[in-house]
């Protein structure tokens, strides 16, 4: 007896994944970083942690009941963008303001456009841009010490060195002395040697620095990746074509006394400050908002690495991690244009 089978289309997948567990999985692998947040700040970071994944959660279970569609917050998602909320602020920042933010990822960056799958830009991140507009000073500013050391990692330091070096986090140093006319260039060399040397780069690395949450730790952060890419959730190509050009061009121009003066050691410090760790590894690559083709997605970091450096050393911030991203977001459609692949025996006319 002939039996007639109705296939759909290719490709066809035999993977045991699903969005469920993906997002499961990343929430999971930000959990290192939420940890070692806690040691270097206090409960505090774990409540305001605790605050924007309550509010995106609930934020996207109303929304979807008004839009009387099922509602999916199990899905982890709403979970994860919660934590990724909370991880650009910094500790001493009031209850409110992760909550103001994971409301506005949810909605405007997110439901508003149709829910999981159809926003064009990373939602936290946006969320992220919205609260350094509305409230620069309590999202980016007020920065507190560490429960083990010093803000900046700096010790010993001159008196004709400029005063704001005691009182920002490593890029804002970087930034002020690249920018300060109160002292000579060779001072300023001489401060920027210290800032990206050893000492500071160990405590960048392990977390013993001032800064927003989620860039406490690069070792925790790094941690979390290295499970996402056991678990073949993310790829490596955004990660290293990003974070290799932001060390490229670091070397090249991050220097005081023109090209190729930096110290080899001011790109592993450009590396390990601020968000370029927490971006590149787990925003960036965000399945929704990247490139789905391999070229693609190599030309995307290689875009944020190049806006990352653009803001860094000549915008008027000292981080450009969210904004890269956040523009590269835009082009993501002509990316994968112009990168898909030629099928298999094409031929040009």
């Amino acid at each position: 007896m002939n039996k007639t089978y109705a296939v759909s289309a290719a490709p066809h997948l035999h993977e045991k994944i699903s969005v469920k567990s993906i997002m499961w999985q990343v929430a999971i692998a930000l959990l290192p970083a939420v940890i070692v947040s806690v040691v270097f700040f206090g409960y505090r970071a774990l409540l305001l942690t605790m605050y924007g994944i309550v509010a995106a959660v609930i934020t996207e279970a109303l929304i979807q009941k008004m839009r009387k569609i099922p509602i999916s917050v199990s899905d982890g998602s709403a979970v994860v963008t919660g934590m990724l909320v909370a991880f650009n602020i910094n500790s001493a920042s009031p209850w409110w303001l992760p909550v103001i933010g994971s409301v506005f990822a949810i909605g405007i960056g997110k439901q508003v456009f149709g829910g999981l799958g159809h926003n064009p830009f990373n939602p936290a991140l946006l969320a992220r841009a919205f609260m350094v507009a509305s409230w620069p000073t309590l999202t980016t500013a007020g920065w507190v010490k560490t429960k083990l050391g010093s803000i900046n990692g700096l010790s010993n330091i001159p008196a004709e060195w400029p005063a704001i070096i005691t009182s920002a986090t490593p890029l804002g140093v970087a930034k002020a002395l690249r920018d300060t006319t109160m002292v000579s260039s060779n001072i300023a060399n001489l401060a920027m040697n210290k800032l990206a040397g050893t000492e500071t780069i160990m405590k960048l690395f392990w977390g013993n620095v001032g800064g927003v949450i989620g860039e406490v730790s690069a070792a925790a952060l790094l941690l979390g990746a290295a499970y996402l890419a056991y678990k073949h959730i993310i790829g490596w190509r955004i990660p290293v074509s990003y974070i290799g050009t932001v060390a490229v061009l670091i070397y090249i121009f991050g220097g005081i006394d023109g090209l190729f003066s930096a110290s080899l050691l001011l790109p592993v410090f450009h590396i390990f400050a601020g968000g370029l760790i927490l971006g590149a590894f787990f925003m960036a690559t965000d399945m929704v908002t990247s490139p789905v083709t391999k070229a693609g997605r190599i030309y995307f970091g290689i875009g944020c690495g190049v806006i990352t450096v653009v803001i860094r050393l000549v915008g008027g911030y000292p981080e450009g991690v969210s904004y890269s991203i956040l523009l590269m977001n835009i082009l993501v459609p002509l990316i994968n244009k112009f990168t898909i692949p030629k099928p298999f025996g094409e031929v040009k006319k």
